[in-house]
Formats: structure tokens, sequence, C-alpha cells
């Protein structure tokens, strides 16, 4: 399925008090989660930026034969 193809009306998900996932204060919410000063808190202390990774080439271990198959007899 492609992405945006699943449209959420925010409407039947109307804000149902419950408590903060993280600090446990109750306030109104769509669905279950850090209420919006939490998220807040954790966005600014918790997101980075992101960065590519130098994995290295792939090397098979020793045990794995490059054509077991046509060696085979």
């Amino acid at each position: 399925m492609p992405l945006g193809c699943i449209r959420v009306d925010a409407d039947a998900f109307p804000l149902v008090p419950m408590p903060c996932l993280r600090c446990g204060a109750e306030v109104p919410l769509r669905f279950a989660g850090p209420c919006p000063k939490c998220a807040e808190e954790l966005h600014a202390n918790v997101c980075g930026e992101a960065r590519v990774v130098d994995g290295g080439a792939y090397e098979p271990a020793m045990h794995v034969t490059p054509n077991a198959v046509a060696l085979k007899e």
C-alpha cells in the first residue's frame, strides 16, 4: 500500500481524559501516550540529528562456501 493512502478523521477520535503514560497527569488525549508537555520535553532532550553511519563491507563467515550447490557431488 503506498504511503499517504490511509486517512484518519480526527473527529472520529474525540479527546478523552486519560493519564499521561510518562508523568501520570490526567489530560485530554485522543490516544494513549505522553501529554503535550512531556512530548515537548522529550523532543527537546532526546531528539537528535540524522547522520550517515558507515557500516563497512559485508564479509561472509568462514563456514560459508561460495557456491556450495555446484561443488556438491
